[in-house]
């Protein structure tokens, strides 16, 4: 017997209260049956985007934020279930405190807007609901915890607003520690032990994507649950900052965390990552942290750019801009996409499933990478 998407995850939804009642062996139960069920796998992307780049008012994340037709439709078109997107503050001027409250207000009001299509996330059962309803599941993410000021009980407040990924620093420094790019590399401040408390307490996913090496050592000891890397590629492959040692990511995996690969230039040497690349780190992250630890967070959106020879003018701007807020990471350059070519648009959860398939990978292998593990591990922390 077929059980056709909307049936499969009605009936996963229905488990929830199992899941909490048994924990990880009914979790565990209701992930295989819906990898076995399904025609396609659960995609969930730990670090993406719901953006269309080919439209000129989506840059502008200071006015009314403009959902598209081809955003959506692109979206379902993937088979991505859910995805963590980026709001808030992230580097430059401004206020991060309210900056980061006001996109929430905007996201918000984007989501209320388009009722049929898109479910903010607050829990693992947001993701089934948005599966069984044909439904893109948002949920929402910091890349930087500067709006935290000074003050570790933002975090509630956060939580309150339905913030579910907290990522502690960005490339640069901030009052937490020092990002991926500071030489200095400093650990976890003590305010930055605060908000991991904090953070803790709200449930909240501690993210180490962006970090020092340092610190997200620090902050892996520091938390009582286990913690994420939601989009990042491995040291070992490419030796870049960007990109995380063994070391950190064994840690994560033996805390029972998540690591995500990104499809981004740091997958290789030259700056132009292939579809190769990607599957060459997903393979030693699987080798590193084991199957039940490794996903995907693309670190962009299902929609494609049109024309990347018109591109290459705005990727310089970009570039640019970015080189002179001091938030530019090393490997990426006015010549380097900030995404994959040959694994992008609204194929690219498919095509990365051949091409490990015809790696040898396992279904079930894929299906935990393609989205079944940051369920287990979203499980673990939002309970």
């Amino acid at each position: 017997m077929i059980i056709d998407r909307r049936t499969l995850f009605g009936l996963a939804g229905a488990t929830l209260a199992a899941h909490a009642a048994t924990g990880k062996a009914a979790h565990a139960a209701t992930v295989k049956a819906a990898s076995a069920a399904r025609a396609d796998p659960v995609v969930i992307n730990a670090l993406g985007a719901l953006d269309d780049p080919n439209h000129p008012l989506d840059e502008d994340d200071r006015g009314p934020l403009v959902i598209t037709p081809r955003m959506i439709a692109d979206a379902h078109a993937s088979g991505e279930t859910a995805v963590n997107i980026t709001l808030g503050y992230v580097a430059g001027s401004g206020d991060p405190f309210e900056s980061s409250v006001g996109a929430i207000g905007r996201w918000d009001r984007a989501l209320r807007a388009h009722p049929r299509d898109l479910l903010k996330v607050l829990g693992t059962d947001d993701i089934l609901r948005a599966g069984a309803s044909r439904k893109i599941g948002i949920i929402y993410g910091f890349q930087n915890a500067a709006m935290m000021g000074s003050d570790a009980s933002r975090v509630d407040i956060f939580a309150d607003l339905g913030v579910r990924v907290v990522q502690l620093t960005y490339n640069a420094a901030n009052q937490l520690g020092d990002g991926s790019m500071v030489p200095a590399g400093r650990g976890l401040s003590k305010f930055g032990h605060e908000v991991v408390e904090r953070l803790n307490a709200n449930r909240i996913m501690v993210d180490l994507s962006h970090s020092g090496r340092q610190i997200c050592l620090d902050a892996i000891r520091a938390s009582r649950q286990p913690i994420s890397i939601n989009h990042t590629g491995c040291r070992a492959v490419t030796d870049l900052p960007r990109n995380k040692t063994d070391e950190e990511l064994r840690l994560v995996a033996r805390s029972g965390g998540f690591v995500g690969i990104y499809f981004m230039p740091f997958l290789a040497a030259s700056g132009h990552a292939t579809a190769a690349d990607v599957v060459a780190h997903i393979e030693h992250a699987l080798n590193v942290c084991g199957e039940d630890h490794v996903g995907i967070g693309t670190d962009g959106g299902t929609t494609a750019i049109d024309d990347l020879e018109a591109y290459k003018s705005a990727l310089a701007k970009e570039h640019a801009d970015r080189v002179a807020k001091g938030i530019a990471a090393t490997g990426e350059r006015a010549d380097t996409h900030p995404f994959v070519d040959d694994l992008r648009g609204r194929g690219q959860f498919r095509k990365l499933g051949s091409l490990l398939a015809a790696r040898g990978h396992k279904s079930t292998t894929i299906e935990k990478v393609l989205g079944t593990n940051f369920l287990r591990y979203a499980r673990e922390i939002w309970g």
